[in-house]
């Protein structure tokens, strides 16, 4: 039978357990890592072209990801290059593309977007360039015991939220994408109603003259001839 006062002890215990781990899922939410990402979403307008660029040591591995969400035929072109000039990436009319590199020097590296060979229409350009990866929650360094059950369920979460941001954006591309398809299709059937309401009015305006002029009198004329 337990003791008179032990359940109120247990239960603060528990609330203080509650209240570090919410601290500690907070910290891993909010306190980034040393490991860069940089997402931008930019407009890339006709003949035009977009260089960004991201100094980086060497031995990093980094990964360059992107999707054009809105415009023409969703396509742009696409440009990786080393301190040294060289081309590491090189694609021409992609809609979306990942590639990852490790970076053999040290040094800025360049990568541009190229809308150059469009003359009427702008892209709107999504990209994620991941430089490093992420450091571990619980570095292994002056550590004389294995992770806790609680810093391996830390572990845990923190990967599956960093999965869920990744779906989000995904969805979030998928999403922005699909609106700019329903919105360009419901455009061009507005202007094809349009146009077809004018070209119907002018028909039935032209059946109207037409039959108007097969029931028109047509007067004739005699002229007499004297003897």
């Amino acid at each position: 039978m337990p003791r008179p006062g032990s359940a109120p002890r247990w239960a603060a215990a528990a609330g203080r357990w509650g209240c570090r781990l919410l601290v500690l899922l907070l910290l891993l939410l909010l306190v980034p890592g040393p490991g860069g990402a940089s997402e931008i979403t930019f407009e890339l307008p006709d003949n035009a072209k977009q260089c960004f660029y991201e100094d980086i040591t060497q031995g990093t591995k980094c990964t360059l990801e992107f999707q054009v969400i809105t415009g023409g035929h969703y396509d742009v072109d696409c440009r990786l290059e080393d301190p040294d000039g060289n081309v590491l990436y090189k694609e021409m009319k992609k809609q979306y593309d990942s590639f990852t590199f490790t970076a053999s020097k040290n040094g800025t590296y360049k990568f541009c977007f190229s809308n150059e060979f469009s003359t009427f229409t702008h892209k709107t350009v999504y990209f994620d360039f991941q430089v490093g990866e992420d450091p571990p929650l619980f570095p292994s360094e002056n550590r004389v015991s294995a992770l806790t059950q609680m810093e391996s369920a830390c572990v845990s979460i923190h990967e599956a939220l960093k999965s869920v941001i990744d779906y989000q954006t995904h969805f979030r591309l998928r999403e922005a994408q699909g609106r700019s398809r329903a919105e360009d299709l419901n455009t061009r059937v507005a202007y094809w109603s349009v146009g077809e309401a004018l070209i119907l009015l002018v028909v039935s305006i032209g059946q109207v003259f037409l039959l108007k002029s097969f029931f028109s009198d047509k007067r004739t004329t005699t002229t007499r001839v004297g003897s």
